[in-house]
């Protein structure tokens, strides 16, 4: 009896969750670019699995130089993303506890929609690091971690605001998607 209700839990908490999100990154600035890690976990418990970007390792969006709107990532899955993103990432790094993290490709089974890890994981957070457009120069006083308003596990501000541009984190829920927003003006 025991293993059947913690079977069913585990496929209800997997139901909740099960990557039915989407994290969209909009670089509004003019000036900088944007290079962060994307990070996702499980938020109910332990903080496990735990999933960032690997290769590469800090996604680029660049600066919207030419004042159109913005420059616009979206990720809709670990897996789809690649195919689909006009900043795609490879592989992801995959921790189901605090040992090391092992590699998965983009298009590994665990990480596939309806996988186990995209199952039981959400957007929520990035380490990041703005640059000067176009170059390799940082703005040491532009950077931080952002991320999920009610995250537990990294302690994230939602908010980053200084004199060279401020940062978002929000998500808006529509239907049955839970969207994910990293906002840079």
């Amino acid at each position: 009896m025991k293993k059947i209700l913690t079977t069913i839990f585990i496929a209800a908490v997997s139901l909740i969750n099960a990557q039915n999100l989407k994290l969209i990154v909009n670089n509004y600035s003019t000036t900088f670019d944007f290079h962060g890690t994307l990070s996702a976990h499980n938020f109910g418990g332990g903080c496990y699995p735990y999933v960032t970007t690997n290769s590469p390792a800090m996604v680029v969006v660049p600066a919207d130089a030419n004042m159109n709107n913005g420059n616009e990532l979206v990720y809709a899955n670990f897996k789809d993303q690649y195919v689909n993103s006009l900043y795609p990432n490879a592989s992801w790094l995959v921790q189901l506890s605090a040992a090391t993290p092992v590699v998965r490709a983009w298009n590994h089974a665990s990480i596939a929609p309806g996988g186990v890890i995209s199952a039981n994981t959400k957007w929520s957070s990035s380490q990041f690091q703005m640059y000067y457009a176009g170059t390799s120069t940082p703005e040491p006083s532009f950077s931080g971690l952002i991320g999920e308003p009610q995250d537990p596990c990294t302690g994230a501000s939602s908010n980053i605001s200084t004199p060279y541009g401020d940062v978002e984190w929000f998500n808006i829920t529509t239907g049955n998607v839970d969207y994910s927003y990293l906002q840079i003006y």
